[in-house]
């Protein structure tokens, strides 16, 4: 997760002398997007994290995997080392964030692999408390199981998607760092959902359909596109590129999701 250069995109020559706002704009839309992305985080995932914690201690739900917390600290530390590599790019220190970005090529194929063994956990923990429940708590507990396994086509959108374009920006962190870290960024918002579905406050179409969750996506990502496109007066590149696999895969969702043909097929991926 390394670039080789630290300011603002190739400018064409007949603009207008960049103003003081301009200039800061350019050098700091990168760091504020990480703030941005780390807010959504924090916000969404502390006070539910607290209520379980909470239910933990109570005895009124089993302890969390150790998968678990193996996804959160790997999740949290690549948020961080996100934040850090793009202070680093803003205050001219490039040596240091090529050295750091050897961090993020281990990080990001652990928060995948780490991710995939995850969902099989999450789908056996659930259904052993349906198997285990009394009578009047099975018919909550299997709409808990739906619910899973829709979310479970999230899961794979955001592990197949996440690693190509991590693996795409990592290839081009010397060649071409304008699109390198924009593909990090763009990755990195597809998670983003897990925590934006938390916040009880905005407006959700869960569990009806996912719409919502694709929306707050674009919208995570819309501080950064906006100012591209006000800065060069074009769409860069890179987001014609994320959005190639982005809008196809959430299509597909969409009209996957709640069907019985997927509920039988993510029982089967499961093994259950």
């Amino acid at each position: 997760m390394s670039t080789t250069v630290s300011g603002p995109d190739h400018q064409t020559s007949d603009r207008a002398p960049d103003s003081s706002l301009t200039r800061f704009v350019d050098r700091w839309i990168f760091v504020l997007m990480a703030v941005w992305f780390i807010a959504i985080t924090l916000v969404g995932f502390i006070p539910t994290s607290l209520e379980k914690i909470a239910a933990v201690e109570a005895g009124m739900r089993a302890p969390f995997p150790l998968m678990l917390h193996a996804h959160a600290v790997l999740m949290g530390a690549f948020l961080v080392l996100l934040l850090v590599q793009a202070l680093l790019v803003a205050t001219g220190r490039q040596h240091h964030h090529q050295k750091l970005g050897l961090a993020g090529m281990v990080l990001a194929p652990a928060i995948v692999v780490v991710g995939c063994l995850l969902v099989p956990i999450i789908h056996y923990e659930v259904w052993a408390m349906a198997q285990a429940a009394p009578q009047e708590a099975q018919v909550e507990l299997q709409r808990a199981m739906v619910f899973i396994r829709n979310i479970m086509l999230l899961q794979i959108q955001v592990g197949i998607l996440f690693t190509i374009y991590i693996g795409i920006a990592l290839y081009l962190r010397k060649s071409d760092p304008d699109m390198h870290k924009r593909l990090i960024f763009l990755a990195v918002a597809l998670p983003l959902p897990a925590a934006l579905d938390r916040i009880d406050w905005l407006p959700h179409t869960m569990p009806e359909t996912p719409l919502a969750s694709f929306l707050y996506i674009l919208l995570a990502v819309a501080p950064m596109f906006t100012w591209d496109v006000l800065r060069t007066r074009k769409v860069h590149r890179a987001y014609g590129l994320w959005l190639a696999g982005f809008l196809p895969s959430s299509v597909l969702i969409y009209l996957l999701w709640n069907t019985d043909w997927w509920q039988a097929t993510a029982a089967r991926l499961v093994g259950l």
